[in-house]
């Protein structure tokens, strides 16, 4: 009979709470604490009622303590995969539901057949944690043995690309040929996607490409930053030279990622700020980055960087200063509490990075493993770096077959970097939490994701605990 497979991976980091999942026929209840599991489910026409009916829901709900959180929903067809009525049938929809006490982030990716190794099943995976608006305070509360502690104690969760959570810089620049005609003539990935299209069909797909290439986090900054993020790089510049100055936007500095502009960099350091000023526990790390930005998007001197930051902490009204990388070297937690310097930002920090253009280009995470097999086995390669940075996320948009497939079967929710999301954590994440002990104890340590979920959180709260204690 004709049937459509759904893999299921779910992570539960709060006590009494449950994630089903459920197709026609069969329905799984997931409660096992700190474990990222996969399962799979099978939308099968047996048992679908009607000899012409093959669509069957495929749903997952979360309880808590018997209490339903949420509830999401798709209809797929059976016989040929497509999907029907759903409320996370698009990718912008998905953000996380938050609560007073948890937040549940989810994604479903729309497979195709299985082309350049992409999965034929659909993937779709549930994080359900504690609220981590406070989880600083929570592992090292004020005045405590614990935020006597160096802050390099801490492993601190990372959203990578935070500036590429949505479209709407984007779609303002579309609305004219510019962005595609820079991208075309800059970025080879997109190049050779729409090189074969008309003018025309490049401008009607380009939606679609830049989401399958640059979109890597779904949910706005301060869910993010609920969520339990407290590390991010920025890559600050200023619009592309052959759009700047005839654009539908402010000419201001904007996150970059290879001439596509997402998030303002004002409106970042204001959330940012705005959060530290309602959780006077928490402390955040900015680091400024230029890598990967195009030499014609025009790069800000230090003192506009520091005219964007002075600008934000006034909102603040001295309550919050600007720290240092060596203030987050040297400091104990408590010291930079007393000190108020809970935003700390700097530029191009020597830190260590597992990442690499080969090692993450990857649809399976195996080679990302290897790279944090390699730092763990060989501490040598951090020593005297200030931190390092474990990436978790895959750039399967380095791998052109994968982006081209993507962009030609493109629908809402299937972009490549959604595909690899949940079947690279089941590896990464599942590495780091029975492995970070294997890091270096004193050396800061960073772990970033796409798609910023409860699962990453969760388990850097949880060494930070650990390490502190």
């Amino acid at each position: 009979m004709p049937s459509k497979g759904i893999d299921c991976y779910s992570y539960i980091g709060a006590e009494g709470c449950q994630i089903h999942f459920s197709v026609p026929g069969q329905n799984l209840v997931k409660n096992q604490l700190k474990q990222y599991v996969k399962d799979h489910l099978e939308v099968d026409k047996h048992n679908i009622e009607g000899i012409f009916d093959f669509t069957g829901d495929f749903s997952f709900k979360v309880l808590f303590n018997g209490n339903q959180i949420t509830r999401q929903s798709v209809e797929v067809n059976a016989l040929t995969g497509t999907l029907g009525k759903s409320t996370m049938t698009n990718m912008e929809n998905q953000t996380s539901i938050v609560t007073k006490d948890h937040i549940v982030c989810y994604g479903f990716y729309d497979s195709g057949p299985g082309v350049a190794g992409l999965p034929s099943s659909d993937q779709c995976y549930v994080t359900v944690t504690p609220n981590h608006s406070n989880w600083q305070g929570h592992v090292a509360p004020p005045g405590s043995p614990q935020a006597a502690k160096p802050f390099a104690k801490l492993f601190l969760p990372a959203a990578h690309d935070i500036g590429m959570n949505a479209m709407q810089t984007c779609n303002a620049l579309l609305a004219s040929s510019a962005l595609v005609e820079v991208l075309t003539k800059i970025n080879p990935v997109f190049s050779k996607v729409v090189g074969t299209m008309s003018h025309a069909a490049a401008r009607a797909m380009a939606p679609a490409i830049i989401s399958g290439l640059a979109i890597t986090q779904k949910d706005t900054l301060p869910t993010i930053l609920s969520t339990g993020a407290r590390y991010f790089e920025f890559r600050p510049a200023y619009l592309h030279k052959d759009i700047r100055g005839n654009a539908a936007l402010p000419d201001t500095l904007y996150f970059s990622h290879s001439a596509i502009p997402g998030m303002a960099y004002e409106v970042f350091l204001r959330d940012v700020v705005s959060f530290l000023m309602a959780h006077p526990s928490e402390i955040v790390v900015v680091q400024n980055r230029g890598d990967g930005v195009p030499g014609d998007c025009h790069r800000p001197t230090d003192p506009e960087l520091l005219a964007f930051l002075k600008n934000a902490l006034s909102a603040a009204h001295g309550s919050i200063v600007g720290g240092s990388l060596e203030d987050i070297r040297n400091l104990t937690i408590q010291q930079l509490r007393d000190q108020k310097k809970r935003l700390v930002v700097g530029a191009n920090w020597d830190s260590f990075s597992t990442y690499t253009d080969q090692g993450n280009a990857t649809v399976n995470g195996k080679s990302i493993l290897a790279e944090f097999e390699q730092l763990s086995s060989s501490p040598q390669k951090s020593a005297g770096k200030p931190f390092s940075n474990l990436q978790c996320q895959a750039t399967a948009t380095n791998l052109p077959e994968v982006v081209a497939y993507s962009v030609i079967a493109a629908n809402t929710s299937n972009s490549c970097l959604l595909a690899t999301k949940p079947i690279c954590d089941s590896k990464t994440l599942l590495w780091l939490k029975n492995n970070g002990g294997r890091l270096d104890a004193n050396q800061l340590q960073v772990v970033m994701n796409d798609f910023f979920d409860g699962a990453t959180a969760d388990i850097c709260v949880d060494w930070s605990r650990r390490r502190l204690a």
